[in-house]
């Protein structure tokens, strides 16, 4: 299951949604969500609508890798219904973990260059050390709070402003 908000549906046009390496100041940045947990899913996006982003919804990594256009079988990036500022992925999902999903985000030549931020209920220091490893710009312990979303809000301004290049983005 895919879902939407801030004004925004996955059946939405590509050209209102920002691009992928940024938007124009009038766009709002769009986030994936995914978590398998549904009243956890429902905590990110308001968060996120709250802060001006658009949130598209993914109840797990295969659902994610479909919507972003990786799913076995797609191979362009372009099909997608819109283009993504920013993923949030849980952890700990049936199927497929966010860690694999980052894997195989981060092994695409078209996925690559979106930041991921991995969230997750568990503190164990080698999980969250393996996922910045591969490439994850931030480990978040849940619950999620307004103070986390603001944080990551640097990832999303460094792609909105390719000269914010060499900045950098403090947290954990």
């Amino acid at each position: 299951m895919v879902t939407a908000s801030a004004s925004a549906s996955a059946s939405s046009s590509s050209s209102a949604a920002p691009t992928l390496m940024g938007w124009d100041g009038d766009e709002m940045p769009h986030v994936l969500a995914v978590d398998d947990s549904f009243v956890d899913r429902r905590i990110i996006e308001k968060l996120l609508t709250n802060s001006a982003c658009k949130v598209t919804t993914a109840e797990n990594a295969h659902g994610a890798l479909e919507l972003l256009g990786l799913a076995d079988g797609q191979q362009n990036f372009g099909n997608t219904v819109s283009k993504v500022n920013l993923i949030i992925t849980d952890y700990s999902m049936p199927g497929m973990t966010g860690y694999e999903l980052l894997k195989k985000i981060k092994e695409s030549p078209t996925g690559k260059e979106i930041p991921v931020v991995v969230v997750s209920s568990e503190h164990i220091p080698t999980r969250i050390e393996k996922c910045l490893e591969e490439g994850a710009k931030e480990f978040l312990l849940k619950p999620l709070r307004q103070s986390d979303v603001n944080q990551l809000r640097c990832h999303l301004m460094k792609l909105g402003n390719p000269s914010d290049e060499g900045m950098v983005c403090m947290g954990r």
